[in-house]
């Protein structure tokens, strides 16, 4: 696969492009690992995270302003080791063929295979809010599938990309594995790359564009994007035990999650008894806006564009609530404290767009077919979370609502589970990862023949006569 040349080339064009040949030389000349290999580098991943791992909070926190490093060890670190563990774990099965079925046609000795393999090189290009995750839980299915890889970090991870790129070297060698910071211009370069397989995380509009510029080589892509994911309470269901869920995930990270909730659907009648809730549970949590455990927004510009979308809601007529005493909001260190919002009008930039912080609008409702026909009519969500203790109803919203998961009861859950895929559908992204799903992902799944030395297919060479007709007829039954 060859890309066109560009009139102009960018100035990290030729390092991209030869750390690529390097990687699929190295690839050729070994393409398939073994066993033990694979679960080498999987043993490398997870030691590089053990004899880093404060480095890695510190380098995290310093690229946000400030992330409590409790949510960095939650988020981050944890789920890292543990799908190394259960990736390492189930390797050896994941890896054996697996015999098929042989048609009709073919009897005698011969038997069908399907054999997984690598496919060679794999890019990887991460975003900013679980910078970590989002790097070494990919590169465990992809060493899994004894695939290499390049890595291209988000211009908002700076000290973690240098720190990356200074000590990773000492773990894995550049044809198995090389990062690279996001410059200016780094990341269209390296969508444009000849690939075997591409992963991006990240926004709708950003994904568009990886994937338009990896169609030029046909280079196959998972997106993992995002979306407005609900929660729906119904009204058989705790109202404060919701809220204490809800509100958890919600604020988890400052809301800087692509499958957190973006909004909260509520029976009409327990509306207000969801709001007292929440009001109470968030500042037993976090204090204030000072508080260690409460994360900063990522920039001034993502700052700047909650604030906005604050104000426009608030002038609209809708009743926006803080949730903790004293200031709401630091400039100077782009923070922003939890908030409520109640009757945002449908066309306010918080109820169109994906909200991004640690922002929950309110919706009430009275029927749940209501709640089915409003998140029906946008784009199919990342996830819903549905919290009822109805067996019939949870069916309902799950039969009903086409996401890419669902946590019911909780919110984000699925997603930590190892042995489930995580993916979107529709605009939420295509493609999964994780777990099994991931080895496959990353795995060419080569279908094999193996004909006996006796062929039945003698039976059907010309000329053709009456046995062809025998054999064709017995064939088309």
């Amino acid at each position: 696969m060859h890309a066109e040349p560009d009139a102009v080339a960018h100035p990290v064009t030729a390092v991209l492009t030869e750390a690529l040949r390097r990687q699929r030389e190295a690839y050729l000349a070994r393409p398939v690992p073994t066993l033990a290999e694979r679960r080498a580098d999987l043993d490398q991943l997870a030691r590089f995270v053990r004899e880093n791992g404060q480095a890695l909070i510190e380098a995290i926190s310093a690229d946000y302003g400030h992330r409590s490093p409790y949510e960095t060890r939650l988020t981050e670190i944890g789920p890292v080791m543990t799908a190394i563990r259960h990736t390492r774990s189930h390797l050896r099965r994941w890896m054996r063929p697996q015999r098929r079925g042989i048609d009709r046609l073919a009897w005698g000795l011969a038997r069908n295979e399907v054999i997984p393999q690598p496919l060679g090189v794999v890019g990887v290009i991460v975003p900013w809010n679980f910078p970590l995750n989002l790097t070494f839980v990919p590169l465990s299915c992809i060493f899994a599938a004894g695939n290499r890889a390049m890595v291209k970090m988000s211009e908002n991870s700076r000290h973690l990309a240098r720190l990356l790129i200074e000590r990773l070297p000492a773990y894995f060698p550049p044809d198995k594995l090389q990062v690279f910071d996001e410059t200016g211009g780094v990341g269209i370069e390296f969508s444009k790359l000849p690939f075997d397989h591409l992963l991006f995380t990240g926004s709708g509009t950003t994904g568009r564009a990886v994937m338009a510029a990896a169609a030029r080589n046909l280079c196959p892509v998972t997106l993992e994007l995002g979306g407005k994911a609900p929660a729906i309470v119904c009204d058989d269901f705790d109202v404060v035990l919701a809220a204490e869920r809800i509100s958890f995930v919600k604020f988890l990270n400052a809301g800087q999650i692509c499958t957190t909730v973006d909004h909260v659907f509520v029976p009409e009648d327990r509306v207000s008894a969801f709001v007292e809730a929440v009001k109470a549970i968030v500042p037993r949590r976090y204090a204030n806006l000072d508080s260690a455990d409460f994360t900063s927004i990522i920039d001034t510009r993502a700052y700047a564009r909650l604030r906005r979308s604050l104000d426009e809601a608030r002038d609209r007529g809708a009743t926006v609530v803080p949730l903790l005493p004293g200031p709401a909001f630091d400039d100077a260190r782009h923070r922003i404290a939890p908030h409520l919002v109640l009757g945002a009008p449908d066309d306010t930039e918080l109820m169109t767009r994906e909200i991004f912080g640690p922002i929950l609008p309110v919706v009430p409702y009275r029927d749940l077919g209501e709640v089915i026909g409003r998140v029906n009519a946008g784009p199919r969500p990342l996830a819903i979370y549905p919290f009822s203790n109805r067996r019939e109803t949870v069916e309902r919203l799950i039969t009903h609502v086409m996401s890419g998961g669902v946590t019911v009861n909780d919110a984000l859950v699925h997603v930590g589970q190892d042995d489930l895929p995580f993916g979107g559908v529709g605009e939420s992204g295509m493609g999964h990862y994780h777990g099994y799903e991931g080895f496959l992902t990353f795995s060419k799944l080569r279908p094999v023949f193996r004909q006996s030395r006796w062929s039945t297919l003698k039976l059907l060479a010309p000329p053709y006569g009456a046995l062809a007709d025998r054999v064709l007829a017995f064939l088309s039954r």
